[in-house]
């Protein structure tokens, strides 16, 4: 008898030990774990320079699962200029670029006599540039907390607010980091836990400009990216709510093949002199003329006609483009066709030519946002999206009435409908 004592004693410890192992390794799952108390939340992930082609072209299992799986548009349409700022401030504000004031990677405001670049860190988290209302800060005034891991405008003070958790752009931090910060805030108890969280992959944007959309450098920068989306749904699968959290994965442009040697050198054909500030954006450059000299400059380029080079006041810019009114346009703008890049004598680098004596080819963007190059890809998994569903294109300033209403927020005034929030989502949503 003493000795079936003793077995059920060490049994019974034995019990309590793999018990207290099991409690301490497993993901939290009382009553303040994400798994009990979770709310609805987005988990907005943007691959920059993505076009919707690699998904096809391209191996990436875990992305391609969530499209299957949930909800995809055939492509999503940028806005002009397809940038990467301008974009990714229209996905957060449902905004025109005219409206929400980042009208370039680079551009100039004439009423702050200052020039904004992404290579400015004291300008880029200075919340004077930043026009409109982001997703990010909708969510914190309505009693929401966001979060943040690299996103364009989250550095910033908007409208008074910041994300709950944010952090200033460093290229070299992994991929692994951003997503398991990312699954480290949905860890936190639920008061303090986000609704909103935003990160940001730039791998195939920097592969696709160093060599092009259909490079080996593109497929591996793919692969690499990919990797990062099965650590974030990993992540979720093991605290029990990959089912329950919206993932949107998101590019804020495609990428055009160019010839590095097709060049306009705009000197050639105005004189710069004649300037107050010349902005350029590779594609496309605006003109701020010096006082009365307007009529000159576009007189002088519109007569000698640059070769593959569009010239417009900026008020007769197409409609379509939404890209006029606002006071941080030059009053007259350039735009390159597809392929091509507008630089100055100054600027100009003559390129290195390929080992066989041929072109070099590299990668490009910033031009018409309707050409096909340029598409974008919108992907949607979790409870608040339909399944197996691939929807008609849409624009991008769409996705932040989409997010407001998966969140329950009311949505700040903008530019985006209501169309693709129906084609994706639910009909409970």
């Amino acid at each position: 008898m003493y000795r079936l004592r003793q077995k059920v004693a060490l049994l019974m410890v034995l019990a309590i030990m793999v018990l207290l192992l099991t409690l301490r390794f497993a993901p939290a799952q009382d009553g303040s774990g994400p798994d009990k108390d979770l709310k609805p939340t987005v988990i907005l992930v943007s691959i920059d320079g993505f076009h919707p082609a690699y998904l096809d072209k391209y191996s990436a299992p875990t992305l391609s699962m969530l499209a299957r799986q949930g909800v995809r548009a055939r492509w999503m349409t940028p806005v002009y200029p397809s940038l990467t700022f301008p974009n990714h401030y229209s996905i957060a504000t449902g905004l025109y670029p005219d409206n929400h004031g980042i009208v370039g990677n680079i551009f100039y405001d004439p009423e702050f006599k200052q020039t904004f670049s992404l290579s400015k860190r004291e300008e880029v988290q200075n919340g004077r540039w930043w026009l409109g209302e982001p997703i990010w800060v909708t969510a914190e005034k309505q009693g929401q907390r966001a979060a943040a891991f690299f996103f364009p405008g989250t550095e910033a003070e908007i409208g008074g607010k910041r994300p709950s958790h944010w952090r200033a752009y460093d290229e070299k931090i992994t991929n692994s980091e951003r997503v398991d910060t990312a699954l480290s805030w949905l860890d936190l108890p639920g008061p303090e836990r986000p609704t909103l969280i935003l990160t940001y992959f730039g791998d195939v944007d920097h592969a696709g400009h160093e060599s092009g959309p259909d490079s080996d450098g593109v497929r591996q920068s793919v692969a690499e990216v990919d990797k990062a989306l099965r650590r974030l749904v990993d992540g979720l699968k093991s605290r029990r709510i990959f089912e329950r959290v919206n993932i949107i994965v998101v590019s804020d442009h495609g990428m055009a093949r160019i010839d590095t040697s097709q060049v306009v050198l705009l000197d050639d054909y105005f004189d710069p002199k004649h300037a107050e500030e010349i902005v350029w954006n590779g594609a496309s450059v605006n003109i701020f003329p010096k006082p009365g000299m307007e009529q000159a400059i576009y007189s002088a380029l519109k007569s000698k006609a640059p070769p593959h080079v569009k010239v417009y006041r900026k008020q007769d810019a197409p409609s379509g483009l939404h890209y006029g009114r606002s006071r941080r346009i030059g009053d007259v703008v350039l735009m390159a066709d597809e392929g091509w890049t507008i630089v100055s004598r100054e600027r100009y680098r003559p390129p290195a030519r390929a080992a066989n004596g041929g072109a070099t080819y590299r990668g490009a963007h910033g031009y018409d946002n309707r050409l096909e190059s340029m598409r974008a890809i919108f992907v949607g998994h979790g409870p608040a999206f339909k399944q197996s569903q691939v929807v008609e294109p849409f624009e991008n300033v769409d996705v932040y009435n989409v997010m407001a209403e998966i969140l329950g927020l009311k949505p700040a005034s903008n530019d985006g409908g209501y169309a693709a929030a129906k084609a994706v989502l639910r009909s409970q949503q």
